[in-house]
């Protein structure tokens, strides 16, 4: 009957169960493999992280820049600590006492402040070095730190004619023409305006620069060889006392066609911070014209633009103006602007 058990099958199917069986076991040990390669890398992996913090740092070799100040270097900040540690004298601060007494006490010396009483010791503040710059001898400019420009000393004001100003770089503009000295000969003679100029190169700071323009149809400079602005040094100072008082040769005069805008086109080459002009109020051309001799204000205004400063700032453009015309003296206070100042100078 076995036989005939397996004959009523016939196909032979009763070993298909552990077939099935098998494949399954195939199966799940791949997986079980699978997951075991991937929890050994995972295990790896994270000793080869943990690692990395416990292993010591590679070695680095850095060359370090020695930075060293030259001796020059390290004396000017010598210099610059002990200026700024410069202070006022000592003051006496005591109050007021009687030997002899009184029925009622004194009041106390009310506040007061010193600082136009007791100024600086400029000898604390300026060393030898830099009071031999600024009074270079000769007519070179100078140099370094000291030059030109706003800063350094450039804050203190001064005086000239009654017009107060401030700058480093001062140029003067003379008009030295018939008409003027006639209208100012009755308010200041020219001598006197000169020795004025000389009081004021004085008084200009030690960095400061100056230069001298006499103008009427045509002009001469100060120093026109070095084409520049020259230092405020004793022998330059001399040497403008001289010059305003010298008579001029026809070689140092500049011949023009257009006067006194020339003159300003020259002045501009110049750069100056603050520039005083010395008229009436009246500018010419050097060449007679068919409509007029006298140069549109228009064009004084446009060629008086171009006064600028070394840094391009306009310059600081001040008229003294002996016994102008109110037209023309209401012009030259459009040109100066409220950078500038316009003074008139009239009888009294």
């Amino acid at each position: 009957r076995s036989h005939g058990g397996r004959g009523m099958n016939g196909q032979g199917t009763i070993g298909t169960p552990a077939k099935k069986g098998g494949v399954k076991k195939i199966i799940i040990t791949v997986l079980l493999i699978s997951v075991g390669v991937h929890v050994a890398a995972g295990v790896i992996a994270g000793i080869v992280v943990v690692a990395r913090y416990f292993a010591a740092p590679p070695a680095e070799f850095k060359a370090a820049k020695d930075v060293r100040l030259p001796a020059k270097k390290r004396e000017q900040r010598m210099n610059m600590a002990a200026f700024d540690a410069a202070a006022p004298k000592p003051t006496f601060s005591d109050r007021m006492q009687s030997t002899r007494p009184t029925a009622f006490s004194l009041p106390d010396v009310p506040a007061m402040s010193v600082d136009q009483i007791l100024p600086m010791d400029a000898s604390s503040i300026i060393s030898d070095q830099v009071a031999s710059v600024a009074d270079t001898q000769g007519l070179g400019a100078t140099s370094g730190a000291l030059a030109g420009g706003s800063g350094g000393f450039g804050g203190k004001g001064f005086s000239f004619l009654g017009v107060e100003s401030s700058g480093q770089r001062v140029l003067i503009l003379f008009d030295v023409s018939t008409t003027v000295e006639n209208k100012a000969s009755s308010i200041m003679p020219i001598s006197k305006i000169k020795e004025k100029t000389i009081e004021l190169l004085a008084n200009l700071p030690p960095t400061a620069k100056f230069g001298i323009i006499e103008f009427q149809r045509d002009f001469t400079v100060f120093a026109r060889e070095i084409n520049d602005l020259v230092n405020t040094g004793k022998s330059n100072r001399e040497a403008a006392e001289f010059w305003l008082t010298a008579k001029r040769k026809k070689s140092e005069t500049i011949d023009t066609k257009r006067g006194f805008l020339e003159v300003l086109e020259y002045a501009a080459t110049l750069k100056p911070d603050v520039v005083f002009i010395i008229t009436d109020g009246s500018f010419e051309w050097n060449v007679s014209t068919k409509d007029s001799s006298r140069i549109p204000w228009e064009e004084v205004r446009q060629i008086s633009q171009l006064l600028k400063d070394s840094t391009g700032k306009p310059s600081k453009i001040n008229f003294i103006a002996f016994q102008p015309k109110p037209e023309d003296f209401s012009e030259l206070r459009k040109i100066a602007g409220s950078n500038g100042k316009a003074f008139e100078m009239k009888k009294e």
